[in-house]
């Protein structure tokens, strides 16, 4: 069985496995995490993260911003999370996402679970806007984001570098809430 549910600082060290991913729970290390990272496909991000990282960021961001999980048989395989956009008022509803599926369940909808259930957190705390950016080149990513109602708004060309070569990003977004309405 499949649910989503809010994530707690217990879920640290599974989040940071996926973002992040270890092979072994019991002797995981902050070299062994990162499989979001590790892919190159998903984040410019190429520091790996520990548990006492997600621990902290959960703890300081929880009460805006949300972090969702989703289970199967009792273990983490996906999470999705909101951020601050900017700090202006005026975009106080606005927030960035992030969503990560560990390998081995991608592509069996737990990816779509953790953003349906980022989506309805979002909209009970207030928030009218979730957007993101995607590299072009992750089909995955920009098919689920498709299905879940996010459409892409442009291009931002040589957004960064990754591995010293520059990376465009599709922008996405989706209007929630009285936004949507």
């Amino acid at each position: 069985m499949t649910r989503a549910r809010v994530a707690n600082v217990e879920d640290a060290l599974a989040i940071a496995r996926i973002y992040c991913a270890a092979a072994d729970r019991r002797t995981a290390r902050a070299e062994d995490y990162n499989e979001g990272i590790a892919d190159r496909l998903a984040t410019f991000e190429t520091e790996p993260r520990t548990a006492d990282d997600i621990t902290r960021g959960l703890r300081e961001r929880a009460q805006r911003w949300p972090t969702v999980v989703v289970e199967r048989e009792g273990r983490v395989i996906a999470w999705a999370s909101a951020s601050e956009y900017r700090a202006r008022a005026c975009y106080a509803g606005v927030a960035e996402f992030s969503v990560y599926v560990a390998r081995e369940a991608r592509g069996t909808g737990a990816g779509r679970a953790a953003m349906d259930a980022l989506v309805s957190e979002c909209e009970g705390r207030g928030i009218w806007k979730l957007l993101s950016r995607v590299f072009p080149e992750n089909e995955p990513s920009r098919k689920l984001l498709a299905k879940v109602g996010f459409r892409e708004v442009g291009t931002y060309r040589r957004h960064g570098r990754l591995d010293g070569e520059w990376r465009d990003t599709v922008i996405v977004e989706r209007l929630i809430g009285e936004a949507a309405r």
